[in-house]
């Protein structure tokens, strides 16, 4: 219907298969009203008696279903479409502009994303939260990348025009591109990777909770007093003291406290258990270990 309104003819008709109907007779003024008379109309007399309405539109955008840029160009007389072709060489800013937009109706989770990418955002949101404010760190969270595609993300994308083409996109380097040099500095400082327990192993921190957590096996951790902490000292971990068998028996921020007063009832419960692995009576004087048991222990 070239006014925008909706029609149909029962498909028994005879005039059913015709591509142009003229409608003559309808059931109301419904948006999808029935038609029941009309006669079929060629599409070279349409654009011959309505000549000076009929116009090509182009139009560059997403298409959801196909996850692709669709570009194309429409003959339409008013509201009705008479002829439809794909649109060679469409403008390079319309199409990242409708890419774009596939990527912010999809999520930035359709990015090629790692563990070690995810692992970089969460410790960046980690010094956003903690210190707002003070180093001027971008909202990496998926809310704020999603906000801002324009500016980190679009220069990466050229040529790119389906979601599978997103797969060879440089996300690391688009990602930490959004952070100045000494950012980049600080990052490691403040928000390190792994912490180096007195055992000798290298633990990765958990930076996705409010609170950092360190989730290490509590033999490793005899000798330490004090709580470790990232943020230049200022945030104490969240220490996740595991079994030998790799399950959490006691989560705390305080390590010293632990040792004073909660090492014994873990001790008592978890040795019977254990039998061979190292319980020593003072953790605080004992030697960490990875293994089993330390050389030369009892």
């Amino acid at each position: 219907m070239s006014n925008g309104r909706g029609a149909y003819l029962d498909p028994v008709e005879p005039l059913a298969g015709e591509m142009f109907l003229i409608a003559v007779e309808l059931d109301g003024d419904r948006r999808n009203a029935r038609i029941y008379r009309a006669a079929a109309c060629d599409a070279d007399v349409l654009m011959e008696q309505f000549a000076a309405q009929v116009r090509w539109e182009e139009t560059v955008a997403w298409d959801a279903q196909r996850q692709v840029v669709a570009a194309r160009r429409d003959l339409k007389l008013d509201a009705l479409t008479l002829r439809s072709e794909a649109l060679a060489g469409a403008d390079p800013h319309q199409v990242l502009a409708a890419l774009l937009d596939g990527i912010r109706r999809q999520g930035v989770q359709c990015l090629p994303w790692t563990r070690a990418l995810r692992h970089w955002q969460a410790r960046v949101c980690f010094l956003r939260r903690f210190d707002p404010g003070q180093q001027g760190w971008p909202d990496v969270s998926d809310d704020g990348l999603a906000g801002n595609l324009t500016q980190w993300l679009a220069p990466y994308l050229t040529g790119a025009s389906r979601l599978r083409d997103l797969a060879r996109i440089e996300l690391k380097k688009a990602l930490v591109g959004m952070l100045s040099y000494p950012q980049r500095q600080l990052l490691d400082q403040l928000a390190p990777t792994h912490l180096t327990v007195p055992s000798g192993s290298r633990i990765p921190i958990d930076y996705s909770a409010d609170v950092p957590v360190l989730a290490v096996r509590l033999q490793e951790m005899f000798g330490l007093a004090q709580t470790p902490a990232v943020a230049g000292g200022r945030q104490p971990l969240l220490i996740h003291l595991l079994s030998p068998a790799g399950r959490p028996v006691q989560i705390t921020r305080d390590l010293a406290g632990f040792w004073q007063t909660g090492y014994r009832e873990v001790k008592k419960e978890l040795k019977g258990r254990y039998p061979k692995h190292y319980w020593p009576e003072d953790p605080l004087q004992a030697q960490a270990t990875a293994r089993v048991r330390p050389r030369g222990a009892p």
